[in-house]
């Protein structure tokens, strides 16, 4: 006859005055983790005690029960609870639930009590999110939430934005398809539809790291840090109907704003309306665009003005600011490092005074009537209103007996951009595409273009390095002299010496930001402000100058004639440069650069999509990646198309110091003829980059010319 199975029996529960319990000493929880015992108790006032305590019997010494219980498991339950009853919100007598364990009992009750606390199952964060979704939809606020739970705001509201992910996207982390981390990341769209594509795209692959899933679902966006952004403003964005995507999980500047379109015709909108208030002024023209071609300025007169005087007001106010800045500057002068608030106000007040030593500039209204504005946006999204030029056009005819002799060997010539102006132009700029195209195996040469978009970056930060150092002006300006006087040379290298301004055929859009761009204005505004239009009062001026500034002037102006530019060699053509001649520029640009201590990398050049990783073969793209993040960071990206691989290049390289070969600094012992004053007249290799034995890539070159401008009348 077969054994009946034993039957489970549970313990029995009943009500045990709070007065008749003690902690046991065999309770395993030791260590404070958690809800605090005070945050507990709240809890316990608020809503009540939600689960039982579990006790055993306390025994004598003759094992018979005492009338005590202690609690092996819930102790933190009874510490809030004594805890009430010591702020006297609680009576001692008041009876609390209880399980009541057998004192006689095989199972120790060390046990029970490490049970009790590691087969507890914490809440999963989905549940969470479903529990405090129905809280919200019964009216209760997000803070209210958090005070009910003794949480921040930021988690509540972080939980809650996982409403933003598609339902089919919560299902698949309910069924651990996915991580946490991989579902947060989701939560920057709220385009269901969207979110679903990029889980399908990548749910096969092993690689589908969050910032993936961040980038694809935000790769048509524009950062909220971008200067449009910045110009238009969030609020006008998204008054104009323009969603804002955020990312509640980590720091996202911001966010990104989806409707691209929208922001640019804000921009273009907003440019016209400062455009024709600046144009109310009497100016002839005003040409208004995201970003005006450095050295446009270059054939135009500017016209000078007369700085607006302070009032009192202003005077009063900026004499205050500077006494502020003069007593914290003493008081903290010897410190180590500033404080916090030191540090920001010292920033507040130069901020402030050179606001108002920047002073409007008073113009004669006849001048006005014959002159233009160029207006763009500055980084920071603030508006830049470059008044007082005149095109060449525009002016008087002035016989002269010499020719302009401002078109340099490559034959360069003036930028075209005033040329066009018209009376009120709005324009905005385009960008590249990037297009799958079909790639053969190898290293291409880089497009003629990019080099000399490459290379002009380059002879910017060439010209400030050489600026900011008199004594290397000097010797680069003897050393031409010395050539073409005693060694009778007629070839160029790297300086002009009549000193002709070298423009720049080719540049990248990102050129006029560049720290090399503002160092090179900066130190040009310095002495146009000071040197005399009168040609016999600048004689006496340059001959009254001490020595420091003689030198300090001269290497500003030498500056101007470097010329470290690629340009396609031309052996037929007088106008052009032979592949010596273009070695001879590189090899005394490698040496001016060595001089002068460049680094490219220090200047502020990044690999970006728009100035290399979109301009370049896939082969180049993970050459350039494998270079500067290794090999395993190019295995990441090798199965991608160009346009991702390109972006994700951008992101890996960002802070690598990586530099494509243009850019970098040559090995010295590689370089024949590296010393300025001992040139071989042989004929020199070009780079390996520039050469190859079939014709340059067609359509990597035309792809540079593929910009798109929308002008607004």
């Amino acid at each position: 006859m077969a054994t009946a199975a034993r039957k489970i029996t549970l313990s029995s529960s009943r009500d045990i005055p709070f007065n008749k319990l003690v902690l046991s000493q065999s309770n395993v929880r030791r260590v404070k983790a958690g809800v605090s015992v005070e945050e507990l108790a709240e809890s316990i006032a608020r809503r009540g005690l939600i689960q039982s305590l579990h006790v055993r019997p306390v025994l004598d010494a003759d094992g018979v029960e005492t009338g005590m219980f202690e609690v092996p498991a819930g102790g933190r339950r009874y510490r809030a609870l004594e805890l009430l009853a010591k702020q006297k919100r609680l009576a001692r007598t008041t009876p609390v639930p209880c399980v009541v364990g057998d004192a006689a009992s095989d199972i120790l009750i060390d046990e029970v009590s490490l049970v009790e606390n590691i087969e507890r199952a914490p809440l999963h964060p989905l549940d969470q999110f479903r529990a405090f979704q129905a809280m919200r939809d019964k009216g209760m606020t997000e803070e209210a939430i958090a005070a009910a739970f003794f949480v921040g705001v930021n988690v509540v509201k972080q939980r809650l934005r996982l409403a933003a992910v598609a339902p089919s996207l919560l299902e698949v982390y309910a069924d651990d398809g996915m991580t946490l981390e991989q579902l947060m990341a989701f939560t920057v769209s709220e385009d269901h539809t969207r979110q679903e594509q990029v889980w399908e795209a990548i749910r096969d692959s092993w690689q589908k790291e969050p910032w993936q899933i961040r980038r694809m679902l935000t790769e048509t966006a524009v950062r909220a840090s971008d200067k449009r952004a910045l110009f238009v403003g969030l609020e006008t964005y998204e008054a104009a109907g323009g969603i804002v995507l955020r990312d509640l999980f980590q720091s996202d500047d911001g966010g990104w704003l989806q409707d691209v379109g929208l922001l640019d015709r804000l921009v273009a909108e907003k440019l016209r309306v400062e455009a024709d208030r600046i144009s109310a002024e009497g100016w002839k023209w005003v040409e208004a665009s995201l970003s005006i071609p450095y050295g446009v300025t270059h054939a135009m007169r500017e016209i000078v003005g007369t700085p607006l005087d302070m009032t009192d007001d202003e005077q009063a106010t900026r004499a205050a600011l500077q006494a502020e800045l003069d007593r914290l500057t003493d008081q903290f002068e010897d410190a180590d490092e500033l404080p916090d608030e030191i540090d920001q106000r010292l920033g507040e007040i130069e901020a402030a005074l050179e606001a108002l030593d920047s002073r409007p500039m008073r113009y004669a209204p006849g001048e006005i009537a014959n002159a233009g504005v160029f207006v763009t946006i500055d980084s920071d999204g603030s508006l830049i209103a470059d008044r007082g030029y005149v095109r060449p056009e525009d002016e008087a005819p002035i016989a002269s007996d010499h020719e302009d002799d401002r078109t340099g060997e490559a034959g360069q010539s003036e930028p075209t951009l005033a040329q066009a102006i018209r009376p009120v132009v709005v324009t905005m700029g385009g960008q590249h595409v990037l297009a799958e195209e079909e790639e053969d195996d190898g290293i291409k040469p880089l497009p003629e273009r990019l080099m000399t978009e490459l290379t002009a970056h380059r002879t910017l930060a060439l010209r400030d390095a050489v600026a900011s150092n008199p004594r290397i002006a000097m010797t680069a300006l003897l050393h031409k002299l010395v050539s073409a006087s005693f060694h009778h040379r007629s070839m160029s290298g790297v300086l002009e010496a009549q000193v002709r301004h070298i423009f720049f055929p080719a540049q990248a859009e990102e050129l006029g930001d560049s720290l090399s761009v503002k160092s090179v204005d900066e130190r040009n505004e310095h002495w146009k402000s000071r040197i005399p239009a009168d040609d016999t009062a600048l004689w006496d001026w340059l001959a009254g100058l001490d020595e420091e500034n003689r030198l300090a002037l001269l290497a500003h102006c030498v500056s101007y004639g470097i010329n470290a530019l690629y340009e396609r060699p031309n052996p037929y053509s007088g106008s052009g440069v032979s592949e010596h001649g273009l070695q001879l520029r590189f090899d005394q640009a490698d040496r001016l650069a060595r001089e002068t201590g460049l680094d490219m990398v220090q200047v502020g050049w990044r690999p970006t999509v728009g100035n290399y990783l979109g301009r370049v073969t896939k082969s180049r793209i993970l050459e350039a990646v494998r270079e500067g993040a290794g090999d395993r960071a190019a295995q990441l990206i090798d199965h991608m198309k160009k346009g991702d691989m390109a972006k994700e290049a951008e992101r890996l390289l960002a802070d690598s110091g990586w530099l494509p070969e243009p850019l970098r600094l040559a090995d010295p012992d590689a370089i024949s003829g590296a010393d300025l004053l001992d040139q071989n007249e042989g004929e020199a290799t070009l780079p390996a980059f520039l050469t190859d034995d079939g014709e340059d890539d067609v359509s990597e070159d035309s792809e540079d010319e593929d910009l798109s401008a929308i002008a607004a009348e």
